[in-house]
């Protein structure tokens, strides 16, 4: 019994994981929709029909008892030669007296009182056929006295004639609507056929060919056309970012390869002479420290814009005041730098509710700049201004400005133009950094240069309406 039972379990399991692997395809769903939806609406359309079949045989009825209750309520011996005259078939006419019922006329139905009306009407199955019979009580006035008359219909031809119609019609019906759904098919194939190319496109996507599968637009309808469009959109971003991740990776390794290759040479070069040579020995360490450092620089900055990328970069806002920034840094600028002039044009007391340290490592990013493509003699000029709540910092500098196409792609990554790279220490990611920053802070950043005469960088960052109350004294 006990093994019985354990195999009806595990019979049972399957079945159930059978019926979860087990899926019908779309387009057959929607064929089943359609057979559903005909078959519901069908059948409702038919009893309405067949209902208004027999109100439209009643109505012959209708009338001959509206004749009869004109002949009651005249003349009794009227009515009498009436109804021996015109027989009407499949009708029973009762006279109410007090407690009395008095048969008028009768043809037809032999039971008429003895069957169970529920609104006036009585379905039942007698003799193996099925009988549909109706109850109409009505008033007559006779000599100012009212009496209740009780008419039965039997209108079970009329039932029987539209049930053999409505047979025939429903048999029609079906099979049109298994033709409609056969033929529609076709057509569900063909609608659903950029479906079925989305999938195998995706099941078939890689890294290799990201760049060819694209999905075809034309000849698709409306509704599956903007998700095919939508689809290839998708696939152009993941392209766009697929190639630059692999171009940022390339530029990393790129910019690392250098100072690792000055580390290995200096280290060989120690581990051959640089014990018994003191002056090679101080080159070394010097060399070692300056590459260390250079590194250690662009292993933060990618580490910047690694948080950054992954949505984790943290931006703690406070209010303080951006024109004491500024000053601390014009002063720094000029004891770090003696061969530039260094000017402050204007610095006012601007009220910012940001990340000061994340808005000062911007600012430093435009006047290292300034000071890397500027020559001995050359003047940068910093300043701070509120502008109807805005802040609004400039660095500009007469150095050697840049090229039309070098500021195109200025804010890209690790991208430096040709005629200084080299030349020039740098890693090309100071830019793209500070813009980040800024449009970190809702900010704006705006250049304008002129080749070998000089450039102006102007950052605006706007009054936050949103943000907490200011409390007095802001730093």
């Amino acid at each position: 019994m006990e093994k019985q039972q354990g195999r009806w379990k595990r019979q049972m399991r399957w079945i159930k994981e059978g019926m979860k692997n087990f899926r019908l395809s779309l387009s057959f769903r929607v064929s089943l929709n359609y057979l559903r939806f005909f078959l519901i609406n069908g059948i409702i359309f038919f009893f309405i029909l067949g209902f208004l079949y027999v109100y439209e045989e009643m109505k012959p009825a209708k009338s001959v008892v509206e004749q009869m209750v004109v002949l009651l309520e005249k003349d009794e011996e009227k009515f009498v030669e009436y109804v021996v005259s015109e027989q009407p078939k499949n009708l029973a006419v009762f006279w109410k007296d007090g407690e009395e019922l008095r048969r008028l006329y009768e043809n037809g139905e032999e039971n008429w009182l003895q069957s169970r009306y529920y609104f006036g009407h009585c379905l039942e199955r007698r003799n193996g056929e099925w009988k549909l019979l109706i109850k109409d009580n009505q008033d007559v006035f006779r000599n100012g006295q009212k009496y209740e008359i009780t008419f039965y219909y039997d209108v079970s031809d009329a039932v029987e004639k539209s049930s053999s119609f409505l047979r025939n019609a429903s048999m029609i019906y079906l099979i049109l609507t298994l033709f409609i759904i056969w033929e529609s098919r076709r057509d569900n194939k063909r609608i659903f056929a950029p479906i079925k190319n989305l999938t195998d496109t995706a099941r078939n996507l890689t890294v290799t060919n990201l760049h060819s599968e694209r999905l075809p637009v034309r000849g698709t309808e409306k509704e599956l056309r903007e998700l095919t469009q939508v689809f290839n959109e998708m696939l152009d971003r993941l392209e766009l970012s697929y190639e630059s991740q692999k171009q940022f990776v390339s530029n990393a390794s790129h910019e690392l390869r250098t100072p690792i290759a000055v580390i290995q040479g200096y280290s060989r070069m120690l581990s051959r002479w640089g014990a018994s040579d003191p002056e090679i020995l101080n080159e070394a360490v010097e060399a070692i420290g300056d590459e260390s450092k250079a590194m250690q620089e662009l292993v933060e900055k990618l580490l910047f814009l690694s948080r950054h990328d992954r949505k984790t970069l943290k931006v703690q806002k406070d209010w303080f005041s951006m024109g004491e920034v500024v000053e601390d840094m014009v002063k720094e600028t000029r004891i770090v730098t003696t061969n530039r002039e260094i000017k402050a044009s204007l610095i006012q007391n601007v009220s910012v509710y940001g990340d000061d340290q994340l808005l000062k490592q911007a600012i430093r990013v435009l006047i290292d700049n300034a000071i890397k493509y500027s020559d001995e003699g050359d003047t940068i000029t910093i300043g701070c201004e509120n502008k109807n709540g805005n802040c609004v910092l400039t660095v500009e500098d007469t150095g050697r400005g840049m090229k039309k196409e070098d500021v195109d792609h200025m804010f890209e990554r690790f991208y430096r133009s040709d005629d200084i790279r080299g030349k020039i220490d740098g890693h090309g990611l100071g830019l793209s950094i500070a813009r980040l920053i800024i449009l970190a802070h809702a900010g704006t950043i705006k250049v304008r240069t002129q080749y070998t005469v000089g450039t102006s960088f102007t950052i605006t960052i706007p009054r936050q309406r949103m943000a907490p109350h200011q409390p007095n004294g802001a730093k």
